[in-house]
């Protein structure tokens, strides 16, 4: 049975859809101002990979990503570059989904814009101000939505926040998002008026444009409804954003929004956290123009626990490349056996080869343990290969094809 660490409730736990072989997942996507780099793969690939496996189990998944598109940090950036918000981030999303052909990452059913679902976040922000968390606050000049999470009971569940440390004090955060990772205890904004600048939509509740802190509950609820099974993201995500999502959606709609929650650690740099400052800001050119293949970064960014720190330097990734293109070599030669003869233990070892992959995967998504047990296996596999015969190799073939499936990285 499959079993992942759920964030909410700090435990691993089995996992049970509310509907049978029915999975509803909705995945943190890309703030599309700037392109996306190989530390923000990392955590779609971790998803992937959650998608990939359920569905090997039998699962239907329906995924839904949320792709930023209209935020504060597009509007400076399309001031920047003297653009308009819709050119940037049509430029860097087109990047983005050729990064996913390249690592092997299924685009998800709804690859959704925040700008598709402002009728939605209006909707949203119009049902909580009549049932008292959100209410409206003129702020230099501009009339703005904000969400009171002393009225939301059981805000901050999913970063276990001691609510008790908030403060009386009324105080309000008018931006869609700010740099660093402590709490804004406070009022967060949820529909900006529209100012002298910036984009504005027509709506049912006046012109504006929804904040950050809205718009996934939005999309989310747009297309899945108010209860789905699994949410992801980077731990960035854990401060402020997910539990803003809950506390919007079960406002709402007085459901629990997800049962399972799910966050992947950090990338680093030669120890430290990627910064423009720093110059170790690597995206998936930088890794390719070094000699890698798309598969070998693929592999790389899921080759260990998805909840853990990974540091990344170009010594690393030589050496795990050298683990999967070894394997790979052994397979290839593997394929030329042609004994007449098999031998019955042999034969045993090979039927391992799912199974073990199924526990180490069942096991919060352990691909390091699947991988180092399936080397194991296809080097003693490979050492005997004038043993196997015709028959063995296809069905060694069969199985390592069933576990890419998965993968991605083995053909």
């Amino acid at each position: 049975m499959l079993q992942l660490y759920n964030t909410l409730t700090r435990k691993i736990e089995p996992f049970h859809p509310s509907e049978d072989l029915q999975v509803k997942m909705y995945t943190c996507g890309p703030s599309t101002y700037q392109r996306a780099h190989i530390g923000n793969y990392r955590t779609f690939l971790f998803e992937d990979l959650l998608q990939r496996y359920m569905e090997y189990l039998g699962y239907k998944v329906t995924r839904l990503m949320t792709l930023t598109d209209v935020e504060d940090k597009a509007l400076t950036q399309a001031e920047k570059e003297n653009l308009t918000v819709e050119e940037i981030t049509r430029k860097n999303e087109a990047i983005f989904f050729k990064d996913f052909k390249l690592l092997h990452i299924k685009k998800p059913e709804y690859a959704t814009r925040a700008s598709s679902a402002v009728d939605q976040a209006a909707k949203l922000v119009s049902e909580l101000n009549q049932k008292g968390y959100v209410y409206w606050y003129k702020h230099e000049g501009i009339m703005n939505a904000y969400f009171d999470p002393l009225k939301f009971k059981g805000f901050g569940k999913l970063a276990h926040l001691d609510m008790n440390k908030w403060p009386k004090k009324k105080r309000r955060f008018h931006k869609d998002t700010y740099p660093g990772t402590p709490w804004n205890m406070g009022d967060f904004i949820v529909w900006h008026g529209c100012g002298l600048c910036g984009v504005c939509y027509n709506t049912s509740i006046g012109s504006g444009r929804p904040a950050w802190n809205i718009q996934d509950a939005a999309i989310v609820t747009k297309h899945l409804g108010f209860s789905i099974d699994v949410a992801c993201g980077g731990i960035d995500n854990l401060v402020r954003h997910h539990d803003y999502n809950i506390a919007i959606s079960e406002a709402a709609s007085g459901k629990a929004f997800c049962r399972y929650w799910l966050h992947g650690g950090h990338l680093f740099v030669d120890g430290k956290k990627m910064s423009k400052s720093k110059g170790n800001v690597y995206y998936t050119t930088n890794v390719t123009a070094k000699g890698f293949s798309g598969e070998q970064l693929r592999f790389f960014l899921i080759y260990g626990p998805y909840r853990k720190k990974l540091n990344f330097t170009w010594e690393k990734i030589k050496v795990v490349s050298q683990k999967l293109e070894s394997l790979k070599k052994m397979v290839s030669e593997i394929i030329q056996s042609k004994s007449i003869r098999s031998d019955e233990k042999l034969v045993v070892l090979a039927r391992t080869l799912v199974p073990v992959f199924e526990a180490s995967l069942n096991n919060d998504l352990d691909v390091k343990g699947a991988f180092d047990n399936l080397y194991e296996t296809i080097c003693e596999l490979h050492r005997k290969r004038d043993l196997l015969t015709a028959e063995d190799v296809k069905s060694i073939l069969d199985d390592l094809k069933k576990i890419d499936v998965v993968l991605q990285c083995l053909f």
